[in-house]
């Protein structure tokens, strides 16, 4: 298994698919360390490409009292 650096979306879809197959590895195998980098690799590229923004502090409380029923006074 080589694991590089995620450059391209190409790069992050074929990271995402040997993710997909890694998962559930058990702690401290060479395929649950790989798990570990490839998560790394994914969430710098993701940052760095496809950044969510902080969310609006109100929106979040409305979204949240809708959830559970809640109305605004």
């Amino acid at each position: 298994m080589k694991i590089k650096p995620i450059r391209t979306d190409g790069d992050l879809a074929t990271a995402l698919a040997l993710m997909e197959q890694l998962w559930g590895a058990h702690i401290g195998t060479p395929e649950s360390d790989a798990l570990e980098a490839l998560a790394a690799l994914i969430e710098k590229y993701e940052d760095e490409h496809y950044p969510i923004p902080p969310s609006d502090p109100v929106e979040a409380i409305r979204f949240r009292m809708e959830q559970h029923g809640l109305g605004v006074i």
